[in-house]
């Protein structure tokens, strides 16, 4: 049994809350995925907590998703697909989004919790380094409080890291090698997979609602032109701070209307603006909100 099998065999029966931590192609989604079978074989309620929103395991990328893990299937692709909660980011990299990505991951292990979960088990986004990197790991444990933080390192990448949990919280952490079965994926195969996931997302039919210019957060200032929100990706609020997924708006410029479309069939109660812009092909380009809105 090497150290990962062993670690997944202590986890899988005494851990409570777990966060994995690592660069790029470090293993952690395999890793996760391990510890949640094998838990669940122990007959534990165990949950899936997807904070990476970038490359996306559960739900659409720029959000964090999560999925209760009640069985093998569940893990597949297809059962991944179909999350039990979803919290908006509005980008595909944590980068200028710390604050989103740990409230989102935070509410959402919380939601886990009040669904029974006595194992959950958080994937982290591979921004490790400086001063962003380390402030988003901080803050994402101070919030969650796991019992068992587990790095998954090439060489000494993560000691600093992983210094600045084990001084200031009480978490067991694990520090272990990448496991040499990973294999790398490219820049390029990620934004292409990136695309094929919103491409997915937004296949079939869509529903489309006209939007009011005063639903937004941020708030629109006055005499905002709206046809500057044009194909802009925004989360669908169903109120107690809670989503039900995603939309793109379109602008009509013949009609004077702002529409919202979507594959969510129930209407939203208001809409959190993203820092995307989907293309016609979904392709994203990143956008700086405050300067779009003017703020």
């Amino acid at each position: 049994m090497d150290d990962h099998d062993a670690l997944v065999e202590h986890a899988a029966l005494a851990a409570k809350t777990v966060v994995l931590i690592g660069g790029l192609d470090s293993g952690k989604s395999t890793l996760a995925h391990k510890l949640l079978t094998r838990a669940t074989e122990h007959g534990r309620v165990t949950a899936f907590v997807d904070a990476d929103v970038g490359q996306k395991e559960v739900g659409p990328p720029t959000t964090v998703g999560l999925k209760m893990v009640r069985s093998a299937d569940d893990l597949r692709p297809e059962g991944l697909a179909v999350p039990d909660a979803v919290n908006f980011v509005g980008s595909s990299s944590p980068q200028g989004h710390l604050l989103q990505v740990v409230s989102g991951t935070g509410r959402l292990v919380g939601i886990a919790r009040d669904l029974g979960a006595d194992l959950v088990v958080v994937d982290t986004s591979g921004l490790v380094s400086g001063i962003e990197g380390q402030s988003l790991k901080y803050h994402k444990i101070e919030l969650i409080q796991p019992d068992l933080v587990v790095g998954l390192q090439r060489g000494s990448e993560l000691e600093p890291l992983l210094g600045i949990v084990q001084r200031f919280f009480s978490a067991q952490v694990v520090s272990l090698g990448v496991h040499p079965g990973v294999a790398p994926t490219s820049p390029d195969q990620r934004a292409s997979d990136r695309v094929e996931a919103f491409r997915t997302y937004f296949s079939g039919t869509l529903q489309r609602w006209r939007i009011k210019p005063t639903v937004f957060m941020p708030s629109l200032p006055p005499l905002f032109d709206l046809a500057l929100l044009d194909r802009l990706l925004v989360g669908m609020s169903a109120g107690e701070g809670s989503y039900l997924g995603l939309g793109y708006l379109e602008w009509s410029a013949s009609e004077g209307v702002l529409r919202l479309a979507s594959p969510v069939a129930e209407a939203p109660t208001a809409l959190r603006l993203g820092s995307v812009r989907l293309g016609e092909a979904f392709d994203t380009r990143r956008i700086d909100l405050n300067g779009l809105i003017g703020t």
